[in-house]
């Protein structure tokens, strides 16, 4: 085990979050489907999403349903080994309309990055989403520094 593991050995990550028209839950395979569909309707905006202008995700072709599937077993895996947070976020009919990101800074030693986007058509959310997932991070997790990047 790592001498500075992300979270202490007796933390235990929440499952769960619920907010005024969202909710959040772990990503997994169960939400390839729907994840494609969410995130492939959406690029542009969130390739326009603070904490992801950066970034070569998502990638402006596309990617196809199997390499979805493997990104998000990839999540799953790092929610299971405590190295990172994925969590999808469902509107209150179960559809995937977003995801949040919570993982350790590579640059900033001791600073938990988080990023998070929702749909186009649901971008009025990412204020909503913003708000609700800095508080819980605030009152129900171990991080003493954020940097929480979003379109809020």
């Amino acid at each position: 085990m790592s001498e500075n593991p992300f979270v202490p050995h007796d933390f235990v990550a929440p499952t769960r979050l619920a907010a005024d028209g969202f909710r959040l839950e772990p990503l997994g395979p169960q939400h390839n489907d729907a994840d494609h569909a969410a995130w492939t309707s959406s690029i542009e905006h969130i390739r326009a999403t603070p904490g992801f202008l950066e970034r070569s995700w998502p990638p402006p072709a596309g990617m196809s349903l199997a390499d979805n599937l493997r990104d998000l077993e990839s999540h799953a895996h790092d929610f299971q080994a405590r190295t990172g947070f994925t969590y999808t976020v469902l509107d209150d009919a179960g559809r995937v309309i977003g995801c949040v990101y919570i993982y350790p800074s590579h640059a900033d030693a001791g600073v938990t990055e988080v990023r998070s986007w929702v749909c186009a058509d649901r971008a009025e959310l990412d204020g909503p989403l913003h708000r609700a997932v800095a508080a819980w991070l605030a009152s129900d997790w171990p991080f003493e520094k954020l940097r929480y990047r979003s379109g809020a």
